[in-house]
């Protein structure tokens, strides 16, 4: 099992766990490959909306690439009390290893209050290396 990274904000909780895809990576033209499924879960009281995604992408040498979209997998989900979304994306490094965070731009439907919900930060680690970066 691999180790989930949880965040919560404002009773929106973000569960974060990263999967090497070692069929899709090539070690030795520096492509490595992971998969990362992350479940959000409206644990408060107010129905609330996922509007626009914000990733900050970083190698083992500690470029960034920063990633800014509408929605997740082609979605806004829209989630009442007590519901939860869950999506599966991916991301190639260069690198054998790196880490991933960053921030979902939510509304609340009904009162137009938007606000960032922060996703964990979370390793990317490949077999392909032994340390581990958080």
């Amino acid at each position: 099992m691999t180790d989930a990274y949880i965040e919560i904000t404002r009773g929106i909780r973000v569960t974060v766990r990263a999967f090497y895809l070692d069929d899709q990576s090539q070690p030795d033209e520096g492509r490595f490959v992971w998969a990362y499924r992350v479940t959000i879960e409206n644990q408060s009281q107010q129905t609330v909306q996922l509007l626009r995604r914000s990733w900050r992408i970083t190698n083992a040498a500690g470029r960034i690439q920063r990633v800014h979209g509408d929605g997740v997998v082609g979605e806004q989900p829209v989630l009442d009390p007590g519901e939860s979304f869950e999506y599966t994306s991916g991301t190639p490094l260069d690198t054998p290893t790196g880490f991933m965070a960053g921030s979902y731009e939510m509304v609340v439907p009904a009162t137009g209050d938007g606000f960032e919900v922060a996703i964990p930060a979370f390793s990317l680690d490949s077999p392909h290396q032994n340390s581990r970066l958080h």
